[in-house]
C-alpha cells in the first residue's frame, strides 16, 4: 500500500467538499434556495447520462461525466461567475488556470495530469466530448429558471436574444435536439 498515494488522494478529496459551500446564482427548482456547486456537478453528470442519446456525435459517456463531475472545481478558488454576469473573462480564466493547477495539484501526479488534462479538454471544448458535456452544463441552469418562472433571469437582466447567443450556441452544437426542445419553452417564458 502507497502511504504517500493515499495520502494525496484524499487530500484531494477532501479539499473538493468545499465544493459544496460555493453558492451558484441558480436556485433549485422548486425556488427553496440557491444551488450549490456539487449539486450543480452531480446533476449535470446525471444530464449527460439521461440525455446523452441526443449528442450530435457520438461520445464516450465515462469521459463526459467524468469532465462535468470536475469541471466547477475551480470554483472553489474562484467562485460561481454565471455567464450572464459582468466578469473580465480573461481575468476570470487566469483565475481557474491557477485554481485547477492548485486543486488538481494535490492528487498523485498520473491523476493531476489526467484530470487536468480532462478539465482543459472541457475548457476548450473541441473534442465531441467536451462539447456535448459543455452544451449539457448550460442546459441545467435553463431549465432552472424556467422551473422557477425566470429564477434568476430577471436579477441579471436576460433577454431571450441573450439566451440564444450565450447558451444556445452552445448547447445547438452538442445536442441540438434538446436547444430546439428548450426554444419553444423559452419563446413561452418570454412572451413569443
Amino acid at each position: 500500500m502507497d502511504q504517500d498515494r493515499l495520502a494525496k488522494q484524499f487530500a484531494f478529496l477532501i479539499e473538493i467538499d468545499k465544493l459544496k459551500s460555493v453558492l451558484r446564482a441558480s436556485t433549485l427548482c422548486d425556488a427553496s434556495r440557491t444551488e450549490n456547486s456539487g449539486e450543480h456537478s452531480w446533476h449535470i453528470a446525471l444530464y449527460a447520462l439521461i440525455l446523452a442519446e441526443h449528442a450530435n456525435r457520438p461520445i464516450r459517456i465515462d469521459r463526459v461525466i467524468k469532465m462535468l463531475l470536475i469541471h466547477d472545481i475551480v470554483e472553489i478558488d474562484a467562485g460561481d461567475n454565471p455567464i450572464h454576469g459582468d466578469h473580465d473573462t480573461s481575468e476570470l480564466e487566469a483565475i481557474e488556470r491557477a485554481a485547477a493547477d492548485r486543486i488538481f495539484g494535490l492528487l498523485p501526479t498520473d491523476q493531476a495530469e489526467d484530470f487536468r488534462n480532462l478539465w482543459d479538454e472541457f475548457e476548450a471544448a473541441e473534442t465531441d466530448d467536451a462539447i456535448f458535456a459543455k452544451s449539457i452544463d448550460r442546459v441545467q441552469p435553463v431549465i432552472h429558471n424556467l422551473e422557477t418562472d425566470g429564477g434568476t433571469w430577471p436579477d441579471f437582466n436576460v433577454t431571450r436574444a441573450q439566451l440564444e447567443d450565450r447558451v444556445g450556441v452552445k448547447v445547438r452544437r452538442g445536442a441540438p435536439a434538446v436547444w430546439t426542445w428548450l426554444q419553444s419553452r423559452i419563446a413561452a417564458h418570454f412572451g413569443g
